[in-house]
């Protein structure tokens, strides 16, 4: 019940944030059109185009190593000289080993990050641009929070795999 919980939710998440590809490539648009033919620029949506891409990135790791299409050496990992139950020890190991304490590392060390930005009101140094930094920082521990649920769903379903694989 628990994987199946996180795994709807990194994909509703995953879903949700699919949207903001699509609002961010439509200020894009927007953007170099008024700046090339009006001659019309502004900070503000490109910093709001460098933040969506900052919320897409962090909120969407979750749902892509959900979907196993996160970065890894797959001519090791996908080689003919691992089966199944290899794969899923390495899924396990390189979990507990890196994932986890590494996503722990960025929650633990980003919220001082956070609560800084907050209490100091930090805004963009740029005439025209963007208040409240603190909301996209606090988009890291959250992303990384996410990130952590699905390694630690993805870790349970390796070992159950691994178990139902012995008993058959």
């Amino acid at each position: 019940m628990f994987i199946k919980t996180i795994n709807q939710f990194t994909e509703l998440t995953g879903r949700l944030i699919a949207w903001l590809v699509l609002l961010m490539t439509l200020i894009i648009v927007y953007d170099v059109t008024t700046r090339y033919l009006f001659s019309i620029g502004s900070v503000g949506l490109q910093e709001l185009q460098w933040h969506l891409f900052s919320l897409i990135f962090l909120f969407g790791a979750a749902y892509t190593f959900k979907h196993d299409e996160h970065v890894r050496v797959d001519i090791i990992y996908k080689g003919r000289w691992m089966n199944d139950e290899s794969r899923a020890w390495v899924n396990i190991i390189g979990g507990l080993l890196f994932l986890v304490p590494f996503c722990l590392l960025i929650i633990n060390g980003s919220w001082q990050f956070v609560y800084n930005s907050y209490i100091f009101q930090e805004a963009s140094p740029d005439a025209g641009g963007l208040a409240y930094r603190f909301l996209l920082k606090a988009a890291i521990p959250i992303g990384f929070s996410l990130l952590l649920l699905q390694a630690i769903a993805n870790i349970i379903e390796n070992i159950t795999y691994l178990i139902e694989s012995q008993g058959e």
